[in-house]
Formats: C-alpha cells, sequence, structure tokens
C-alpha cells in the first residue's frame, strides 16, 4: 500500500505533529508491503524562520529513515497578524499541490492530511483526486473552533468560510482520524454516517527509558541535589496559559528557595513571560531554547515533575497535550492543568498525575507544597506513568492498530486501490 501524508509540520522541526506523524510514518514504512512518502513545507517552526540547510530553497527531496520525503518553499513572518498568518498557510497549500504534482510521481492509495492549518485539506483533496487514491483528514485540532474561541480569528465571514470547508473536507474524507477522544465524539456528533477513528499520540517506550539514558544535565546547569524541578517543555503560545507558571512561582520563591520551574521552548509569548518574570522578581523561573527530540530525555530524566497546562476553556475538556507521554514514559509524573478527558486518562485511570485547576497559580502552588512537604509521593506516580503509557500508548501498538484499521477500509489489488 502506498500513503502519502501531507503536513506543514515536519522533522527537523521539533513539536507534537512533528512527532507523531514521522513515528507513525516510520513504523507504517516498515511493514511489507507499504511505502510511505512525506509532503511538507520547508521547516521553519516553531521560530518562523526557516533552517539554515533550507535558506533559499524552492523544493527538496530527502530520505528520512525509509520515508521519501518532498519538501515545498513556504512564505513564513514573526507577524502574529492574521493576514501574514494566511499568507503562510495558504502559500503552502498552493506550493505543496505543485509539488505532489510535478514533483511525486505515481499513484497511491491513501492521502492523509494533517490539520490544522484546516487549509492544507484542499491539498491533501486536490491531489487524491489527481493520485487516484483515497482521501483522509487527521484532526489533531478542532479548527476553525478553537481558533474562534482563542480569539485568534474573529472575522465572521472567516469563520464562516472556515467552516464550510472543514464541513466539507469531513464530508469527502474515507474516514477522519482525531487525536483525541473529545475530538472524536465531536465528529462524530454532527457527521454520525462518518467513520473517526482515535488515533491518539503516543511515546516510544524503548526510546524514553529512564533506566538506559545517562544525564547531567542538572549538574550542568547548577541545580543541587536537593532542589526541586518542575518542566514545561513545549509551545509558549496563547493556549496555555503560562503565565500561570510564574505567578505560582511568585508565591513559592520565600518559603521554598529550592523549588525551580524550567520553562524550555520557543513562541509568541516568550517575550510577555520574561517580561513578567521581571516584574515580579521570579529568579526561580528559568527560560530554557527548545532542544531536539534526541537531546530532551537527558532532561526529563533529571527533573522531578512535569508541568502541563491548558487555559481553562471547555475547548480544551477534549485535548492530551503530547509532552505528556515522553515525561511519563521517563517515570517523571505530571502536574497536570488540563481537565476533562486528560484528568480522567492521568490522574484517575492512570493515577501518575496531579491535578490542579486550569489557570489557578493558587491551587498550583498549593500543589507544589503538598509535593515539597511530601504529602505526594512523585516516585510511585511516576512508576504508575510508566506502567500506563506502555501499555495504553505504545507507538508500537497504535501504529499496528492504525494499519490494521487503514486495512478494513481500503481494499488494495496489485498495490493500488481498486
Amino acid at each position: 500500500m502506498k500513503i502519502l501524508i501531507i503536513t506543514q509540520y515536519f522533522p527537523p522541526e521539533i513539536g507534537a505533529p512533528q512527532n507523531r506523524l514521522y513515528e507513525l510514518a516510520v513504523r507504517i514504512a516498515k511493514r511489507k508491503g507499504y511505502e510511505v512518502t512525506v509532503l511538507t513545507a520547508m521547516p521553519n517552526y516553531p521560530k518562523m524562520e526557516i533552517f539554515k540547510a533550507y535558506h533559499k530553497v524552492l523544493y527538496k527531496k530527502e530520505t528520512m529513515d525509509g520515508i521519501t520525503v518532498h519538501r515545498a518553499w513556504i512564505y513564513v513572518s514573526k507577524s502574529k497578524g492574521i493576514i501574514k498568518r494566511l499568507m503562510n498557510y495558504f502559500s503552502f497549500v498552493f506550493t505543496s499541490v505543485y509539488v505532489g504534482l510535478f514533483k511525486v510521481h505515481g499513484r497511491f492509495d491513501l492521502v492523509v492530511t494533517e490539520s490544522p492549518p484546516l487549509f492544507l485539506g484542499i491539498s491533501g483533496y486536490v491531489l487524491s483526486k489527481f493520485k487516484r487514491a483515497k482521501f483522509s483528514l487527521n484532526v489533531s485540532d478542532l479548527w476553525p473552533e478553537s481558533a474562534e474561541k482563542l480569539g485568534l480569528v474573529t472575522n465572521k465571514m472567516m469563520l464562516k468560510s472556515a467552516t464550510f470547508l472543514e464541513e466539507f473536507l469531513y464530508r469527502k474524507s474515507i474516514f477522519v482520524t482525531g487525536q483525541t477522544q473529545g475530538i472524536v465524539k465531536d465528529i462524530q456528533t454532527r457527521f454520525p454516517s462518518k467513520t473517526v477513528y482515535w488515533l491518539p499520540n503516543g511515546v516510544d517506550v524503548e526510546m524514553f527509558d529512564n533506566k538506559k539514558i545517562e544525564s547531567t544535565w542538572r549538574v550542568d546547569n547548577g541545580f543541587k541535589k536537593e532542589d526541586l524541578i518542575f518542566l514545561y517543555a513545549g509551545i509558549l503560545g496563547h493556549a496555555q496559559g503560562l503565565e500561570l507558571i510564574v505567578k505560582a512561582a511568585s508565591l513559592l520563591k520565600d518559603k521554598f528557595p529550592n523549588v525551580y520551574f524550567v520553562m524550555m521552548g520557543a513562541g509568541p509569548e516568550k517575550e510577555m513571560l520574561v517580561a513578567l518574570k521581571e516584574r515580579l522578581a521570579t529568579s526561580n523561573v528559568l527560560f530554557f531554547e527548545p532542544v531536539t527530540k534526541s537531546e530532551i530525555g537527558m532532561i526529563i530524566k533529571s527533573i522531578d515533575a512535569a508541568l502541563v497546562p491548558l487555559k481553562k476553556m471547555d475547548l480544551f475538556l477534549g485535548a492530551i497535550p503530547s509532552k505528556i507521554f515522553e515525561s511519563l514514559a521517563m517515570e517523571k509524573p505530571i502536574v497536570l492543568g488540563v481537565d476533562g478527558e486528560a484528568r480522567e486518562l492521568f490522574v484517575n485511570q492512570g493515577e501518575c498525575a496531579v491535578f490542579f485547576e486550569p489557570e489557578n497559580e493558587n491551587d498550583l502552588a498549593a500543589k507544589i507544597i503538598d509535593i515539597c512537604e511530601g504529602k505526594i509521593d512523585l516516585v510511585q506516580l511516576g512508576k504508575n506513568g510508566r506502567n500506563y503509557v506502555s501499555e495504553k500508548f505504545n507507538r508500537n501498538k497504535l501504529a499496528d492498530s492504525y494499519v490494521d484499521f487503514i486495512e478494513s477500509k481500503i481494499k488494495v489489488k496489485t498495490g493500488l486501490s481498486e
């Protein structure tokens, strides 16, 4: 079976969709009779700068671990304005169609398109027609609903047009996949006749194994053995409400001088967060640049728990931040500020996370105090976490189940869809 994956985001960029799609593609490509091709943009995320190795390149073809990767030019800008953002999205819509038609040769059985950005579904649908393939949309965030509720898009005409496109793409998909049960339920409710498959994020439990990784990161960065380090690693964006971490740190800085909050990443809110740290004089908040996937394990090895917050919105009741999985695989528990599905999975079922109310710095500070006073056993939570994700969110198992699902939906004859 020949599968074409179309995504704006792919390694060497770091991030949730990048890791998820790469890990899935690699595992499928290793199966006998499967061939996976990726059509993506020149890497630029999250700093919105084309990576040096791809600078001034319009098209590039690469091979990554058995996957053929075609990269197309994309317009990038650091501007947060809606016009520049749309230019970014639509530039890749056009170049991906061009590269897909003239550089990606042959027919395919299935075209899988990652959303967001929702507009890329146009490329996926068009190319599926030319490639005589079935079309499938993979939804990792409900657009335009999330963009509207976060205040990123307010133009009513634009929202109406995006909703029309969203519904069109769902109807044209042979099936839809969603990263969370909340996304799956939302789509199934609106399109009861559509098959929607839960394809969650996961983790390579062999790669992220606390017993196999050595690290001197804690010592190298001047931390003491008795220090408690809480790590937020990921995009410094609007949805996370990260000012909560800085405010909670301010509440704890005098009474618990050995507690540190590490914020590792880049994004549109970093400047605001640094200014807030300086205003509140929170020397226990430390900012680090993002690191590669191969490096993050050494850092997780050195911390005591991972912080995973999101804003207090109904939209996020079905959200499962991907950064949860690597930390749990490394036996590091989660301090979780996400209600709904994430709370049910990791606090109630997995017993590997401590919950605090989203956007409530006082509650976060209270939970940190409980940890400092020994009322919460981080070690046991970490062990629970490793066992839980190894069973439920192992990437090998997830890929196997996904392939079985595809084969049940697409009948292949002599390498081509019937």
